[in-house]
């Protein structure tokens, strides 16, 4: 309940790319009402809200596509919902009809670079969905990015990120850790990761050191706990632009990805009803490696939808800058360690 309640509720977009004058899924409009929507959406039509009041539409949707659709017959602000689009958002700051994007290439240096400014985080993290979902996934990593964070051989600098976990203790010794860490090395890939890496820990990292944000177009891959947890992130980006269900089933794969990346930690979480993978052991790597298969495989669809998501978005929002850019048909590619 409350002022921002459409907000968490707003319509898929997707029913814009299916729905057409000629046949559509919804009820019949009347056309006092079609001509009411498309005046307040300067023509781009969209979902209508039936019945929606500015209560409703609060102080945030109203930002993000959705405009009061007044009747018109009255002065006491009477409406016949909230309709909402994508693109009536972006439309004031670009424009999206034909006419419109061919204006912009007959000339406006300024316009076109703020459009390019405006789309590049949305383009980016639709290019990151696609690249992981044809990625090969690393299997062997055992979640030793959290161990890697302990990680404190004899006289090296404490390790930074240790003064974040203070309230949690540990529930191996530190030449556990160091001995867990030297075994193999470490086969990171995820670039947020490895940035809380302790200094020592780095060189043993087989993926490298350092990583640079552009390598996560390359490195980034299916099999990494970390990506699935950026679902949340990259799905929350699209703000009201996306399907409600596909947001919860993100939550729940994001939670998951979560208790096992702090399951597998050397830290004890038990306090929090958190059970132990130890993957110090062989068998705690081998139940990692398999609850890690499992997991990748309830991710893979939920990502497919968000990255559906983004395609639909991008295109609603910007028209045909939108739709260029990337192959937005990615597949499946065989389990790296098989």
């Amino acid at each position: 309940k409350g002022p921002r309640r459409l907000a968490r509720w707003s319509p898929d977009p997707a029913l814009l790319s299916r729905v057409d004058d000629s046949e559509h899924d919804g009820p019949e409009i009347s056309p006092e009402v079609r001509s009411a929507a498309l005046k307040a959406s300067a023509n781009l039509g969209g979902v209508l809200l039936e019945k929606a009041k500015l209560d409703d539409l609060g102080d945030t949707l109203h930002l993000r596509g959705g405009v009061p659709v007044p009747t018109g017959t009255t002065e006491d602000g009477e409406l016949y919902g909230i309709l909402y689009n994508p693109a009536v958002f972006y439309h004031g700051q670009f424009g999206t009809s034909i006419e419109e994007q061919q204006q912009r290439k007959e000339g406006n240096p300024h316009r076109d670079e703020q459009l390019r400014k405006t789309m590049a985080p949305f383009q980016w993290y639709q290019s990151i969905l696609a690249t992981t979902l044809r990625s090969d996934p690393v299997l062997h990593c055992y979640g030793l990015h959290e161990w890697a964070m302990q990680y404190h051989p004899d006289g090296a600098d404490p390790p930074p990120s240790s003064k974040y976990q203070s309230t949690l203790p540990l529930r191996v010794s530190r030449q556990v850790i160091n001995d867990t860490v030297e075994r193999k090395g470490i086969r990171c890939t995820h670039v947020d990761a490895l940035r809380f890496f302790a200094p020592a820990a780095g060189p043993l990292n087989y993926h490298g050191a350092t990583l640079e944000r552009t390598d996560q177009l390359r490195l980034e891959q299916k099999g990494c706990v970390h990506a699935h947890m950026d679902l949340l992130k990259i799905g929350l980006k699209l703000g009201s632009f996306v399907n409600p269900d596909l947001m919860c089933d993100i939550i729940e794969t994001a939670l998951e990805a979560r208790r096992l990346d702090v399951e597998a930690s050397p830290y004890d979480a038990t306090g929090y009803g958190c059970d132990v993978v130890a993957i110090e052991t062989s068998e705690g790597r081998r139940t990692y490696r398999d609850r890690q298969i499992a997991l990748m495989d309830r991710a893979e669809p939920v990502r497919r939808r968000l990255l559906s998501a983004y395609d639909v978005f991008l295109s609603l929002a910007f028209g045909e800058e939108g739709r260029s850019g990337y192959d937005s048909n990615p597949v499946g590619m065989h389990r790296e360690g098989d």
